[in-house]
């Protein structure tokens, strides 16, 4: 009989040995894909393929959750003179991503469980293409905000569930694979940053609308693996559907049926009772806070520093691609150290030493402090991979994963507003750089707290 929370995940595909990741499954536990799907008696060779796919599906998918972010950011100039923007609607507007990440990737475990793992995801990444394409297509700020939010829903639903994919599947490897799912983050971040300012003034013919646009071709690619997946979902999902109704039905005692309804819906609430999940929460908001500031003011911060504008665009990327390497050694890097905290706290500092940097001399030494606040933003990497270890089932990963993206992108909603507000009424940025500077330091502490080597089920006593 399959696990509750296997009523909405996709069926497991085979673990692949690479490298063991510390505190993970071993080969054969129940529940493992190696047992699940042995037990299925899937074919190895349709096996191999769903974990291809399964890899395939993640990388376009993690590929497409920034894009719409960065790509506004390095054009946000254009943007609010186009639409007649204030700094302080300017503002409001870089905090609409940890808004709807917040408000809508609550629901994502819901909707898992309703619809299934695959089909949801699927639905995410159409949502960022049909955003990306009607995005430029309007021409009023609420219009904009508004289509602008549609995208952000898909992404803030791809964020959620990601890692409870990750875990579902590669419970052996949760290092490894979100390392890999980190790096391709990094890597479409990185990209929309640095080119599209050049490809609007190039090919684009200088049009801020379809410099935006374009964004919505890789989007559309993503859609593609996980249409496959869901379809593959379907009959397993209905299975185990028809399973759990007759175990139900079999069943008249209540430590026989407390199981089945022992589902993620009820793990929130528990969650909430956990110390870590709070200092992850903590430490998840604080850095999406510094890492959405990053995204939707540096470029303007170094324009106005005397910085051409495709230059600042090529250092936020230069800020965005440092993750592409680091988001695949932190996470593995992690997964073998017993407390994350002191990898927390090189990555704060690192943060500290370049908003000094940027406060004192943005434009002369702007290379520099674009690499230093590059390391920084590994925190993000750091942060997912503590999800995954801080939860030993799948139930309680997507419950984590919820709660902990849900609050901590709640925290991160007043960040790039306040700048906003800051840079408007003090015509400068010293006061803005200060604030992120300053958020640093609970940011570390929380990281400390939320590394120690501990789950949400010893904390909570939430049976596996």
């Amino acid at each position: 009989m399959r696990r509750p929370s296997d009523e909405f995940e996709l069926p497991p595909a085979p673990t692949v040995h690479a490298v063991t990741d510390r505190n993970e499954a071993p080969t054969g536990q129940r529940g493992s894909p190696v047992t699940d799907r042995t037990a299925a008696g899937v074919p190895s060779r349709a096996s191999a393929w769903l974990t291809r796919l399964v890899i395939v599906g993640i990388v376009l998918a993690a590929i497409n959750l920034r894009p719409a972010i960065t790509s506004l950011g390095a054009l946000l100039e254009e943007v609010s003179a186009g639409l007649a923007m204030s700094g302080t609607v300017a503002g409001l507007l870089t905090s609409v991503p940890p808004l709807c990440f917040a408000v809508f990737g609550v629901a994502a475990p819901r909707l898992a469980r309703r619809f299934g793992l695959a089909a949801v995801v699927c639905a995410a990444m159409v949502a960022i293409a049909a955003g990306l394409l009607v995005r430029p297509l309007t021409g009023a700020t609420p219009a904009f905000l508004a289509v602008s939010a549609l995208a952000l829903v898909g992404i803030a639903v791809g964020n959620v569930l990601m890692p409870a994919i990750v875990k579902r599947h590669f419970p052996r490897q949760v290092g490894t694979v979100t390392g890999l799912y980190s790096m391709a983050l990094a890597l479409g971040t990185s990209v929309a940053a640095a080119v599209t300012v050049p490809l609007t003034d190039g090919p684009l013919g200088g049009d801020w609308r379809l410099g935006l646009g374009v964004w919505a071709l890789p989007a559309v690619v993503a859609v593609l693996p996980w249409l496959l997946l869901a379809r593959e979902a379907r009959v397993p999902a209905r299975e185990a559907r028809v399973a759990a109704r007759g175990a139900r039905a079999a069943s008249r005692t209540p430590s026989a049926t407390a199981p089945l309804h022992g589902s993620t819906e009820e793990t929130t609430p528990r969650v909430r009772r956990s110390p870590t999940a709070w200092a992850l929460a903590c430490f998840f908001g604080l850095q999406a806070t510094g890492a959405y500031i990053t995204m939707g003011w540096m470029p303007q911060i170094y324009r106005d520093a005397g910085v051409p504008a495709g230059t600042a665009g090529a250092l936020l990327a230069v800020t965005m691609v440092m993750g592409v390497p680091l988001a695949f050694v932190i996470p593995r890097l992690a997964a073998r150290l017993p407390h994350q905290g002191p990898i927390v706290v090189v990555l704060g500092l690192c943060g500290l030493a370049g908003y000094t940097g940027l406060w004192l001399a943005p434009a002369a030494g702007a290379w520099a402090w674009a690499l230093l606040l590059g390391f920084s933003n590994c925190a993000f990497p750091l942060a997912l991979t503590m999800i995954g270890m801080r939860a030993r089932t799948g139930a309680g990963v997507v419950g984590l994963s919820a709660f902990v993206q849900s609050t901590g992108y709640l925290i991160a909603i007043t960040g790039p507003l306040l700048v906003g507000a800051l840079y408007q009424h003090t015509g400068g940025w010293d006061a803005p750089i200060a604030l992120m500077a300053g958020l640093l330091l609970p940011q570390i502490a929380c990281g400390v707290r939320a590394g120690r080597d501990r789950t949400i089920e010893d904390e909570t006593g939430m049976r596996d």
